[in-house]
């Protein structure tokens, strides 16, 4: 479990900020100025997240007391230029508020396992926050990425990542830094769809004070503050014209030049670029420049899907099944068979992502101690299918399907059955409920699931 720091003096912001973060297993502490962050000693976590204007001295005064510990800065939008200054003064990264959660807590895992491949932990097994490995699976697909991050990365070339949203683009990224010789230099990342078009070229170049409407001061672009180590630039399909013009100059000659400026400046950056489009195919339509698609794709790593990974899903499963556990405080919890299978056949369009969607409800909505397919809340099969076909997923497969698998998750639902119509004349829904430790809802439920009809008291003869 890692330890965090958060020194932030809004109680409201930072209180919100500890519930995120405890919910994804960190253990946090709590400051409101840099003086209070002193005596908690800043050296004894793994890394201190602060504000950058706090009351007294400003947050980047923690990247000298926390030092080597790494330190996240959080800043508006209306401060970018003071972010961009403390990378300079050797913050690891830095959050614009209003956060968006996930783009925080994957901040914060990459800085965590960042910090952990630096204290000489080996990539392949450098956990993020989470406690997970960074990348899970063992398919040939996913052996073919392995193998090209590892020839790649010393390499020091330009590499584009190729894959569908969500099957972990950042994370090949953060790898390839990490086992590249600039390693212990800044990996900035930049989301381009997340930039408003009209300030990507001024956030990536910089711009000289006066160099349009509100540019009353001058800043770095990050670009620049990515100098000697290794750039980021996930979704680059999104990058306006302009923007792209610019960078096929940083990556031709090694030169950007700020927006308002006629000077220019030398910067060793490697470039490493992500998309879930078809740059070639972009390019033939004028969206995207042909010769910068040249100069990104010096190295190309695809990505496969989650659905084209038959042999990997239920070992992702069961690993962001534990994380949840872990979150809602619910140990134990299993997935039935019926719900493996449902897992493995589904398509999943939201690869990962949804993946982890449908467990989170499943970990909430299950009772008992299995997670069974209504628990996860998918599409058909599980919803639109007939109940004897449901019926049939659930206990009519042979036990050499999956037979490394408990026997009681092999034979729970075929008890169930056989219970209820061996009892349910002699007893009440209470009474059935009662035995079998669950509520009447979930009684019923199951046997409209299972297509066991409810027994119909015989009616009384009055007459």
């Amino acid at each position: 479990m890692s330890r965090i720091l958060i020194v932030e003096d809004e109680a409201i912001i930072r209180s919100a900020l500890r519930r995120l973060l405890e919910r994804h297993d960190h253990e946090v502490s709590e400051a409101g100025s840099v003086t209070e962050a002193r005596e908690l000693d800043p050296q004894g976590f793994d890394l201190v997240i602060s504000d950058l204007r706090l009351p007294g001295e400003p947050g980047t005064d923690l990247i000298h007391l926390a030092a080597p510990i790494p330190v996240l800065i959080m800043t508006s939008y209306a401060s970018m230029r003071s972010a961009v200054e403390a990378l300079k003064l050797g913050a690891v990264d830095y959050v614009a508020k209003p956060f968006d959660h996930d783009e925080l807590l994957d901040t914060v895992s990459r800085v965590l396992q960042q910090q952990a491949s630096q204290q000489n932990i080996p990539p392949d097994v450098a956990e993020q926050g989470d406690q997970q490995p960074s990348m899970i699976g063992n398919c040939p697909a996913m052996q073919t990425v392995y193998s090209r991050i590892r020839k790649t990365a010393p390499a020091d070339v330009t590499v584009l990542i190729q894959g569908e949203s969500g099957t972990g683009k950042e994370l090949v990224a953060l790898a390839l830094h990490q086992q590249s010789k600039r390693a212990r230099a800044p990996l900035i990342c930049v989301n381009c769809a997340a930039i408003p078009e009209t300030l990507i070229e001024s956030e990536l170049f910089g711009h000289e004070k006066g160099a349009f409407t509100g540019a009353n001061a001058a800043r770095t672009g990050l670009v620049e503050a990515a100098d000697r180590g290794t750039l980021f630039l996930d979704e680059i399909g999104e990058l306006p014209p302009d923007a792209q013009a610019r960078l096929l100059r940083v990556l031709q000659e090694g030169e950007i030049r700020k927006i308002g400026s006629v000077e220019t400046r030398h910067v060793d950056v490697r470039l490493i670029a992500a998309t879930h489009r078809d740059l070639h195919a972009l390019s033939k339509t004028g969206e995207f420049r042909l010769d910068l698609y040249y100069r990104l794709n010096v190295m190309q790593i695809d990505l496969p899907p989650l659905r084209d990974r038959e042999d990997d899903i239920l070992e992702i499963a069961d690993s962001l099944l534990a994380k949840a556990c872990r979150r809602h405080d619910r140990e134990g919890l299993r997935l039935s068979r019926a719900a493996r299978r449902v897992i493995r056949d589904a398509p999943w369009p939201g690869n990962v992502r949804e993946l982890e969607n449908a467990l989170e409800r499943g970990v909430i909505l299950a009772e008992g101690h299995l997670i069974h397919p209504d628990d996860l809340g998918l599409d058909p099969p599980s919803r639109s299918a007939p109940a004897s076909a449901i019926k049939a997923a659930s206990i009519d497969d042979s036990p050499e399907d999956d037979g490394d698998h408990d026997p009681e998750d092999l034979s729970l639902e075929d008890y169930f059955q056989h219970f209820v119509l061996e009892h349910q004349d002699q007893m009440s829904e209470t009474e059935l409920a009662q035995k079998l430790g669950i509520s009447r809802k979930c009684l019923w439920e199951r046997r409209q699931r299972l297509g066991i009809p409810r027994k119909k008291n015989p009616r009384r003869n009055v007459g």
